[in-house]
């Protein structure tokens, strides 16, 4: 499909095989399922299919397929006939790779592999944070593979701590608001679970954005400028729309269109390409838990629908007011709806094991092979200290 997306006169073909390629991604991904305790692989399983789905509709539905920013035509430049970079007819803008492509393979990869549309017409308007690191290659590598080092500690931490909280931490997993804890207890802790998961989950896209950005900068011979940071400092976020529209990953921005935005567009314009693409959203990650094999919950639709009125009521606030939603109320806002209206969110998926599937073997933790067992050791000693203590 992305062969034929850079391909002209091809509109027709795209739409005959779009049903086969819905089909056997959504087919290989109900069919064959990890059994446990890999169980929670298939979550991973899902989002990878939908993506699928959403990347064949898109390639699919452009007649004149997927284009770039300066160009007319596939591999055809506004205003003139020369060929543009990405035509799979000319050798791709790239010089001294360590692993050599055939052009039209680069080409079909490239706008595979492009998630925010980059140089690209469909990702006209996406935000991309600022460049903290070096533009010389060697620096950039060093200052992403610190960047790799960081975010895999930080995920094995807050991974190992879900995992020590009782039922939330296994296969079959659990509430993360305990009815047996007091009040305050209970919301601490379920607060705690809840910003380790999303931490978790900032974590991984860092973690995978890294390793494709050493091994395209390091083997592809890729610009360190093709590879901007992906997320842009969340939590200091002092609006929902600034959180959604720039501060969180963009990577699956065209997906959640596809799925709901553009639809919503047609019927009810702007208002309805907002709501449109946030219930395709909440569809996207409810189909991926779908494949936990705990059923279908209505609570996380839910959530992503909700904040299509929330960014309504930003609007308007901005509209009678004349200020903007912005300054420490603001973010305080932002927490008040990603920390605490989002608690049942995180239930949801942990309600249905995701919090306890191994995603890689505990030998390869520090953190439960280091860290969990120094902290138990610490607190056995303080037992047998004031046990000592009282009996003497």
């Amino acid at each position: 499909m992305a062969y034929l997306a850079r391909r002209p006169n091809t509109f027709t073909l795209r739409l005959l095989l779009l049903p086969l390629v819905v089909a056997v991604a959504v087919g290989t991904c109900v069919r064959f399922m990890w059994a446990e305790p890999h169980n929670v692989y298939n979550w991973g399983q899902g989002l990878i299919a939908g993506h699928v789905c959403a990347k064949a509709i898109d390639f699919a539905w452009r007649k004149e397929g997927m284009l770039k920013i300066d160009e007319v035509r596939p591999g055809v430049a506004r205003k003139s006939d020369v060929k543009a970079n990405g035509d799979a007819h000319a050798k791709p803008g790239r010089s001294g790779p360590v692993i050599t492509l055939p052009a039209w393979l680069y080409d079909a990869l490239e706008v595979t592999f492009s998630q925010r549309g980059l140089g690209w017409k469909f990702g006209v308007g996406v935000h991309v944070p600022r460049e903290e690191r070096s533009p010389e290659r060697t620096s950039f590598l060093s200052a992403t593979l610190i960047s790799l080092v960081k975010n895999l500690l930080i995920f094995d931490l807050l991974e190992s701590f879900i995992k020590q909280v009782p039922e939330v931490g296994t296969l079959y997993g659990g509430t993360i608001f305990k009815a047996q804890l007091p009040f305050f207890y209970r919301y601490a802790l379920s607060t705690a679970i809840h910003v380790a998961t999303g931490s978790c989950i900032l974590a991984c896209f860092e973690i995978i954005y890294d390793l494709f950005t050493i091994i395209s900068v390091s083997l592809l011979e890729g610009s360190p400028s093709s590879w901007p940071p992906v997320i842009d400092h969340p939590w200091h976020s002092d609006s929902l729309h600034s959180f959604w529209s720039k501060r969180w990953h963009q990577i699956l921005r065209e997906t959640f269109f596809v799925f709901g935005g553009f639809p919503g567009k047609i019927i009810a314009g702007n208002i309805g390409m907002v709501f449109g693409t946030f219930i395709g959203s909440g569809l996207y990650h409810e189909f991926a838990a779908y494949t936990l094999g705990r059923g279908f919950d209505t609570l996380v639709p839910l959530f992503f629908a909700l904040q299509a009125p929330l960014l309504l009521c930003e609007k308007g606030w901005h509209k009678y007011t004349g200020h903007r939603v912005s300054g420490l109320y603001g973010r305080l806002w932002v927490y008040f709806c990603m920390i605490i209206l989002a608690q049942p969110l995180s239930d949801s998926w942990h309600r249905r094991g995701l919090g306890g599937g191994p995603l890689y073997p505990p030998s390869f933790s520090l953190t439960r092979q280091i860290i969990i067992p120094f902290i138990r050791h610490s607190l056995n000693g303080l037992d047998i200290l004031d046990s000592s203590v009282g009996s003497t």
